[in-house]
Order: structure tokens, then C-alpha cells, then sequence
């Protein structure tokens, strides 16, 4: 049985190399997009891309409908299913652009992967997850153990993503050099950083409690004062691992390396929450956490702008709209506070006015 084309092969590296040289791709979203056109290689026999039909693609899409994630044995997501059938499409709409398939493709033909606007919609609709409050991720460092180097590490990992405000795979890659303490900053060197976007920025320690950031100190001194890390060392570093006394392998204490991505952290993330009684809170929830502690205590718009800066946001906008959404339970109460102010004033609706601007909406819509 088929299991390549070798023209097929040809023409998928050159749009790899596309992705990754001029659109600027990672190496990990270009892993995704070749799984999805693989993906779809396979329902087509692995045919000639040049001899695309429109019914390959509708017979993808209901093998996608029909396929079942073999990790939780449901149906697939609308957001994974949407995610390969845009993969798809792209990959067309470049395609139809290429020498020796300008004649074979349409520009059109990549419309066929669009899923319906319904699914499009649930796929691409915003749920946000509640973030922890700052008072449940205190009730966490307090529970954590404090006792082996794993211990303080995992520790003061947590009240280093709060303190922070960093990503998760920024927090894997950083070293000791790029905290100052006396300063109170965080230099996120996208050089050596793994940063959103590859950006370089200062972040200046968040105000979380004088005990957060006692409990990231105490991390960085033990690491330089007992441990003799030095400046290139992770600030959070991987777990040694060895063959123990049963014969198996065990968690001996820390390398000085860096973790080779974010997988571990959110795994102490998980751990440490679930022990300390509370629904698995990611990193990434510390910043929604960070978002909403500054809408509290900002007073004015250059305050929360400052604010928004130390997220590694260059606007405002996104840190209202990616982490800033109100939640249902305040929302509530902030519209029920203001219906009492405007209860307790008197305040009666003029009937004539509401006429008026019924009639100047009215108006504006015909």
C-alpha cells in the first residue's frame, strides 16, 4: 500500500520552508500543519496533489467529523478539526499559486475545506478558564512541602510565575543572571529567553506580598550560596534523575541545566494545586490573575498601561481582551451596585425621553 508520493513530498517542502523562512513559523507550528496535510494525504490514497478534487476535501471533512481522539476516546474538538481544515487551505491557496499547478488548481478549490459557519463559530469561540485569586495561590505555596531541593524549587517556581508575570517556556529558559533582585526585574533576553514572539523585555517584580517575593529570593540565594550556581545556571532547574537503591529510576535532586520545555512546570503546576484541594490552575491562568489584580488596583490608565508593559504587552487592548474579561459572578455585581446607586437617587426613566431615543434608533436602522 502507498504510503508517500514522491512529488507530493517535493512540493510539501518547499511550502515548509515557505512557512518557516517567510511567513516566520515555528518549528512546532509547521509540525502541525504537516500532520494535517498528511492527515489528509492518507484519506486520499496519497494521490497526486495535482489532481486535487473537491470531493477529497468533503470526504476529509467527514472523516473528521467521524474521528475520535485517541487520548480521551471522544469525537475530535471543533478547534481541531477547524485548525486542520484552515491547514489545508492555506496549503491550497499557496499551491494553486506554484508552477505546474496553476493549471491543475483553483484558487476556489481551497474554499472547500471551510467547515460550516457553525462549527466555525464554536471552534473559534472564546472560553475562558476561572483564573485562581491571588488568596488561592498563597493557599498553595503555604500547603507545598519545603523540605528537599525539589521541594524549594517547585516552591518558589510558583510565586515566581505570580512575581513575574512570565510565560511558562520563558520560565524554563531563564538564568540566574537575568533576575535582579536589587532591582526587582526580570530581563526576558529573547536570545537566550524563550519569549512570545521572540521579544526582549524588563519586567519589574509584580506587587503579590512582601512573602512571595521573600520566597523567590530565598530560591536564588540557596541556588548561589549553597548549591554555587552560577549566572548561566537555570533559575529553575531539571530534575536529576538515577537509578536509586530498588534498582529503578529515581528523582536525585537538580542538574544545573534548563528544562527542554515548559512540560515540567505545568506538571508542578497540576500537582500542587490538586494537593492543595483546588481545580489544576496552568501558569498561563497566572497572568488572567495578574490581569484582574491590576484592574483592581491601577488608579489611573497610566498606571494599568504600566501594568499591561510588564505583561510584555506593547497595547493595552491586549491585555484587556486576552486576560481583562470580567467574570460572570462580578459582572453581576457591579451592575447590581449600580442599580442600587441609581435606586437609592430616586431616579425615575423619563417616558419622553425613552420615546425619543427609541424613535432616533429607528430612525438610524431604516
Amino acid at each position: 500500500m502507498r504510503k508517500h508520493h514522491a512529488q507530493n513530498e517535493r512540493i510539501k517542502r518547499q511550502y515548509f520552508a515557505y512557512l518557516e523562512e517567510a511567513k516566520r513559523m515555528s518549528k512546532s507550528s509547521v509540525d502541525q500543519v504537516a500532520a494535517a496535510i498528511a492527515q489528509f494525504e492518507t484519506s486520499t490514497g496519497y494521490r497526486d496533489f495535482r489532481a486535487f478534487h473537491i470531493e477529497q476535501a468533503r470526504k476529509f471533512k467527514r472523516q473528521l467529523a467521524e474521528a475520535i481522539n485517541p487520548a480521551t476516546g471522544k469525537p475530535l474538538a471543533k478547534a481541531t478539526i477547524y485548525s486542520r481544515l484552515m491547514a489545508l487551505k492555506a496549503f491550497f491557496t499557496w499551491l494553486a499559486g506554484q508552477p505546474g499547478y496553476k493549471s491543475r488548481l483553483t484558487y476556489s478549490d481551497a474554499d472547500y475545506f471551510n467547515p460550516s459557519n457553525n462549527d466555525g463559530r464554536i471552534a473559534k469561540a472564546v472560553r475562558k478558564r476561572p483564573a485562581p485569586t491571588l488568596e488561592q495561590v498563597r493557599h498553595v505555596l503555604a500547603t507545598m512541602p519545603n523540605e528537599t531541593d525539589i521541594d524549594k524549587r517547585d516552591r518558589a517556581l510558583i510565586a515566581f510565575a505570580l512575581l513575574s508575570g512570565a510565560r511558562d517556556d520563558a520560565i524554563a529558559s531563564i538564568s540566574l543572571r537575568h533576575v535582579d533582585l536589587a532591582q526587582r526585574t526580570v530581563f526576558q533576553d529573547a536570545r537566550e529567553v524563550r519569549t512570545k514572539n521572540r521579544k526582549t523585555f524588563t519586567s519589574n517584580f509584580f506587587p503579590v506580598g512582601a512573602e512571595i517575593e521573600v520566597i523567590v529570593t530565598d530560591w536564588i540565594l540557596y541556588l548561589t550560596k549553597e548549591k554555587l550556581f552560577g549566572p548561566d545556571d537555570a533559575l529553575f532547574p531539571a530534575t536529576r534523575v538515577a537509578v536509586g537503591e530498588s534498582g529503578h529510576f529515581e528523582r536525585a535532586g537538580l542538574e544545573r541545566r534548563h528544562w527542554k520545555d515548559a512540560g515540567a512546570i505545568r506538571r508542578v503546576f497540576r500537582q500542587s494545586f490538586e494537593a492543595a484541594g483546588l481545580p489544576y490552575s496552568n501558569p498561563h491562568l497566572c497572568r488572567v490573575t495578574l490581569t484582574a489584580l491590576g484592574e483592581q488596583r491601577c488608579p489611573t490608565p497610566e498606571a494599568f498601561k504600566a501594568w499591561s508593559q510588564n505583561l510584555g504587552h506593547d497595547h493595552v487592548l491586549t491585555t484587556l481582551t486576552s486576560y481583562g474579561a470580567v467574570s460572570a459572578a462580578r459582572q453581576a455585581e457591579i451592575l447590581n451596585a449600580m442599580r442600587g446607586e441609581e435606586a437609592g437617587t430616586g431616579a425615575e426613566p423619563d417616558p419622553e425621553t425613552v420615546l425619543k431615543v427609541v424613535a432616533h434608533l429607528m430612525k438610524k436602522a431604516s
